[in-house]
């Protein structure tokens, strides 16, 4: 169970404990300096590297094949989409020396 599932657990259970008990109309003091301090909590490294090995595991990687046919589709596409800015480069450049007369 991820951090995040976690942590809407807790507050689901918080949510489900103070329907139970009447609460009062405004959070006293005590409750909102107890929210502020549970936003402030922090993951150790320790457990951030571990949850992101978790989820690293969970993620469907392409093949070998796949990530070849990724590979050469970006290369031409790079190499296409630069052929025409240089032309069109060199088509406003021929444009601005005509109409300047240089």
């Amino acid at each position: 169970m991820n951090r995040q599932m976690k942590r809407m657990q807790e507050r689901q259970e918080r949510a489900q404990k103070r329907a139970g008990a009447a609460r009062p109309a405004t959070p006293s003091a005590a409750t909102r300096r107890a929210a502020v301090q549970e936003k402030r909590k922090r993951t150790g490294a320790r457990q951030f590297l571990k949850e992101v090995r978790q989820e690293l595991t969970k993620v469907d990687w392409p093949t070998r094949r796949e990530l070849v046919s990724y590979s050469i589709v970006v290369l031409v596409t790079v190499t296409v989409l630069t052929a025409y800015v240089f032309g069109l480069d060199s088509l406003f450049t021929r444009f601005v020396f005509d109409v300047l007369g240089n």
